[in-house]
Parts: structure tokens; C-alpha cells; sequence
């Protein structure tokens, strides 16, 4: 016990007397003792004065870690609707990157009060733990002061009850009052940044040095800045994982018919026959919907985005299409089509450049309509029925296939068919599908059969095809590339688990899908993310099941 009392305490009965000394005598000139005896005590004060600073510095770095931990399980709970998708980071890695992007979950309001938030102890609070570090908001133009003075009690009102924080809470100011009020408004309607086209010019600053523009031109883009070394996917088995379904917070009551990643990786539409058009935000854990589009008359044969994220084209069994611009959230109905008698636009194709939009009508004819204008520019004319059209990576060519067994080639700059070949061992075509990079296209059959070619090779003549892919034995009704055109999906919806992935640099086909233990039921539609972290695949049981392809670091 004698060795953990620290040698610098004294005995106490020297602690009392320099204590009596002290009281009876207050001077402390009386001799070369005393100031002794007062040193003494004056060095523990120091070092006890020392402590309880060191002591008052370790709560302070203790509260900072509660706080941070406290936030960390705010997002780890709630998550961030606008936080960038990455793979490969551990758990705690992506945690620290949360809270690191500021996900916190209160809403800050810069047209009304300059630290104004879900309630105003938050608004405090983030204030405390941001300091010097935090940017400055802008100062509002003008303030109410009639919001301090006025007196609102919430209790009273049915509605406004939900504004309470605590149960016995009735009259608040007029601020707080605003406060929350646009805090529940943030809550019912969640921000839409995926539906911006231009991103908001950002005011950087830096005490070292400004941005410049290579700063700039790297922040535009969404580009890996390093490319993986041994980025080519192997052969055999494909990895990949079973996420949350993309649709789970809200199953469809009908078969999915389409399913489309927007370009930004994060927001997912699908679409089905029982006419509701469903926008979910896809993170891999929760998918939260956005946002919900009913069409009374018009069950959803085909959805898909303009490739530049603007809209969003809808189309069933009639003879008008929808088209819903994501910016303005506004719905409009096109059609019919001035001089055309077609009782059903449900199959069409969009161009990469987001110009064109290619309908399929009647005996052979290929409708071009305008993107922008929403009106027919011009038309196209097989020998047989037109069944599946497919442009090409630049959008200035169009590729189109049907009942005669053909492929024709059509240049729309001109109008004209400039190509026209046999498909190898087919009699009906039923689906067409280019390749990003350029070079390959795919086309299959009612007989389940698909034939990859070089585009190339086709038009200078040489008709064999690469591979002929016979893995499936019912009509092929799709096929997608991803984004390097490693991988093609094959699907017919005529059957179970009738689909299948192609390795394109060997045209061989994944041996371990679709999954052994887990039945896909009839797949109807499927899309790859643009980076290829995901694939979502829509069923006729109204479900869309989500794919984490182990590959591919980005979604």
C-alpha cells in the first residue's frame, strides 16, 4: 500500500500546522520556515491546479466523442439520401465517411433564421460542435420580428400536434414555430438534388491556395480518378451478393416491365401493369422510395430515362405516351401521332444523345419522334413487321430487326437503310442490343437463340456470327450490356430463371447463375447501374430483386 501514495503528499500533522501557522500568523515575512512551510502548499496548489485543467480538457475531448458517436449512430440508423454509393470500405471506414459529408439529420434553412434547423436547440447544437471549421451561412435579407413577440400554442390544434417535441409542450414562439413547420415540410417532401441537371456553382476557399481548373474539370466529372490494375473480369464464376430489394419498401401488385438506373448510380425506377410508376433511392440497405406516379390509363408496358436524366418516358397499350420531366415534376400526355393510325406505342428505344425516340407501329414501320419537341420527324419502313430497333453508342445509327429474319442498318442523319443481313439460323428476331463500346451487337430469337456479332464484320460481309449463344430455348424478349460490356444478360420471360449472363471476352456463360438456391420466378426486365456495382432485375411477381456485383467498385 506504501507504494501507491505518491511521495510529493505530506504527513498530516505538517499540513495542519502550516495550516495554523497560516491562520494565526498572516504575514508572511516573519522568517526563512514559514516561507518554507507556505512553498510547500503553493507547489500542490499549482500541480492541483494543473490537474483539474488536464481534467476539465479530457471531459471536453469526452464529449466531443459522445457527440461524434451520437451523430455516428444517427446516420448508421438514418442513413443519407444524397451520400455517394462506394464499395470495398469497411463498416467503420464508411461510417467516418458519413459523418465526415456532414449527414446529419436536421434540415438547415438559409432563407429564414442563419442557424435555423429542425428545432433550435439542434441548430445550437450543430453550431457548437462545427466552430471555426463550419462555413458561414449567408446572413437572411430581412427578419420578422413579429415571429419573437408572437405566441403559438400547438396543443390546441389537431394538426399542429405533431410539432410537438415533448408531450406536455403547448405554446411556443413564433420562430420555433416556423422552424418546424419547415422541418415536418422537409420531412414529407424530400429533396430532389438527383433531378438536377446543372450542378450548383460551389464558392471553395482556402487559406493555402485557390482551386484552379484542373480542380474544377476533376469536381465536374464523376470519373474514377484511378483505374484498377487487372480490371478484366474473369471468366467462370461471376461474385456477387443478394442485397435488400429495391423495391421493398413498396412492392408492385403487378409484373414489373421495366427497371432503369438513372445516371447518377442512386435513384431507380420501376414500372408495371398496375399503372404506378415508383422512383427509389438505392444505397444497398434501405432503397427508400422517393416518390410514387399513377397513370389511371395507361398500365406501364415501358419506362425508360432520357439518357441526359431530364425525363422520363412512359408508354403502354394506347396510342399516347407519357412523358414526366423529373425537374419540374410535371406529367404530360403525347399522342397520337399526326398522320399515323398505330393503336399501340408500347415498344421504344431511346437514343444515347437523348434526341430520337423510336417507336415500333405497324407493318414494318419505325417511328423517329423528337425528344424534345414530342412530335414525329420522320419515318422508317421494313420489308417485314418490325419487332426490336437498338441504336447505336453515338446515336446516329439504328439498327432494327423483325419477321423476315433481318437486321437492317438505318442512318438517320439520311434517312436511309445503307445495310441489310441475314441473322445466322434465325427465323423471327425478337430483341436487339448494342454494346457501349461500339463494336458487338446482339440479337436473339423466338428460339431462344443469340448471336453476338462485330458490327464491323456484319457490314463488311462476313455474316458468321462471333458466338452463338443457345443457353435459353424459349423467345428471347431482352437483352442488356453493362456499362464495359463485359457482361451480357440474356432473359426470357416465357420461363423460370430463363436468365443468364454472357462473359463477352470469351462468350462463355457464368456458371453459378442464376442463383441454385433462390428461384428468380418469370424475369421480365433488368438493368446494370452506369458503373456497374448493381443490377436490378424485375419479375412477374411485381418484386425487383438488387445484385451487389463484387467487380466493380462503384455503383
Amino acid at each position: 500500500m506504501a507504494t501507491l501514495i505518491s511521495q510529493n503528499v505530506k504527513p498530516k500533522d505538517r499540513v495542519h500546522k502550516s495550516k495554523r501557522k497560516s491562520d494565526d500568523d498572516p504575514s508572511l515575512l516573519d522568517g526563512e520556515e514559514k516561507s518554507e512551510d507556505i512553498l510547500v502548499p503553493e507547489e500542490d496548489i499549482v500541480s492541483k491546479k494543473k490537474r483539474n485543467k488536464e481534467h476539465r480538457e479530457e471531459n471536453q475531448i469526452l464529449e466531443i466523442e459522445q457527440e461524434r458517436e451520437m451523430k455516428n449512430l444517427e446516420n448508421f440508423l438514418f442513413g443519407s439520401l444524397y451520400s455517394p454509393i462506394e464499395f470495398g470500405k469497411s463498416e467503420e471506414e464508411e461510417k467516418r465517411s458519413e459523418v465526415d459529408k456532414s449527414a446529419a439529420t436536421f434540415f438547415v434553412d438559409r432563407s429564414a433564421n442563419s442557424a435555423l434547423s429542425v428545432y433550435e436547440e439542434e441548430a445550437v447544437f450543430a453550431d457548437e460542435i462545427s466552430g471555426d471549421e463550419e462555413t458561414k451561412q449567408r446572413k437572411p435579407a430581412w427578419i420578422d420580428e413579429e415571429e419573437e413577440k408572437t405566441s403559438i400554442n400547438i396543443a390546441k390544434v389537431n394538426r399542429l400536434r405533431k410539432l410537438r417535441k415533448e408531450e406536455g409542450e403547448s405554446v411556443i414562439s413564433g420562430s420555433a414555430y416556423v422552424s418546424r413547420l419547415r422541418a415536418q415540410h422537409v420531412k414529407l417532401n424530400p429533396g430532389t438534388e438527383w433531378a438536377e441537371l446543372d450542378s450548383q456553382e460551389k464558392n471553395y476557399s482556402s487559406d493555402d491556395e485557390d482551386p484552379g481548373e484542373g480542380v474544377d474539370d476533376i469536381l465536374r466529372t464523376n470519373e474514377d480518378l484511378v483505374v484498377r490494375s487487372g480490371a478484366k473480369l474473369l471468366p467462370g464464376i461471376l461474385e456477387y451478393s443478394r442485397l435488400v430489394d429495391a423495391n421493398a419498401e413498396e412492392p408492385s401488385n403487378g409484373p414489373i416491365n421495366s427497371v432503369q438506373f438513372h445516371r447518377n448510380a442512386q435513384l431507380l425506377l420501376a414500372g408495371g401493369l398496375d399503372k404506378r410508376l415508383r422512383f427509389f433511392q438505392i444505397d444497398g440497405k434501405r432503397n427508400t422510395k422517393i416518390q410514387s406516379l399513377f397513370l389511371e390509363d395507361c398500365p406501364i408496358r415501358k419506362a425508360a430515362f432520357l439518357p441526359d436524366g431530364s425525363q422520363v418516358i412512359v408508354s403502354g397499350r394506347r396510342k399516347f405516351f407519357y412523358s414526366f420531366d423529373l425537374v419540374k415534376a410535371k406529367v404530360d400526355r403525347i399522342g397520337p401521332l399526326t398522320g399515323r393510325e398505330e393503336k399501340s406505342l408500347e415498344v421504344f428505344e431511346v437514343s444515347p444523345d437523348s434526341k430520337t425516340i423510336a417507336f415500333l407501329g405497324n407493318e414494318g414501320y419505325i417511328l423517329l419522334v423528337s425528344s424534345k419537341t414530342k412530335e414525329l420527324i420522320g419515318t422508317l419502313k421494313m420489308n417485314g413487321t418490325v419487332r426490336s430497333v437498338a441504336f447505336t453508342h453515338d446515336g446516329h445509327k439504328l439498327l432494327s430487326s423483325g419477321g423476315d429474319g433481318q437486321i437492317y442498318h438505318w442512318d438517320l442523319r439520311s434517312m436511309a437503310c445503307f445495310h441489310k443481313g441475314v441473322d445466322e439460323g434465325c427465323i423471327n428476331g425478337t430483341s436487339l442490343c448494342t454494346s457501349p463500346t461500339g463494336n458487338l451487337f446482339a440479337a436473339g430469337s423466338d428460339s431462344g437463340i443469340v448471336n453476338i456479332y462485330n458490327r464491323e464484320d456484319f457490314l463488311g460481309g462476313k455474316r458468321k456470327p462471333l458466338k452463338t449463344i443457345e443457353n435459353l430455348t424459349t423467345k428471347v424478349d431482352f437483352m442488356k450490356f453493362n456499362h464495359d460490356a463485359q457482361i451480357l444478360a440474356i432473359c426470357s420471360s416465357m420461363k423460370k430463371n430463363s436468365l443468364k449472363f454472357v462473359h463477352t471476352p470469351s462468350f462463355t456463360v457464368f456458371s453459378n447463375w442464376p442463383p441454385s438456391n433462390r428461384t428468380l420466378q418469370y424475369p421480365r426486365c433488368l438493368d446494370f447501374s452506369p458503373h456497374g456495382g448493381y443490377m436490378a432485375m424485375g419479375n412477374a411477381s411485381g418484386k425487383v430483386f438488387l445484385y451487389k456485383l463484387h467487380h466493380y467498385d462503384h455503383a
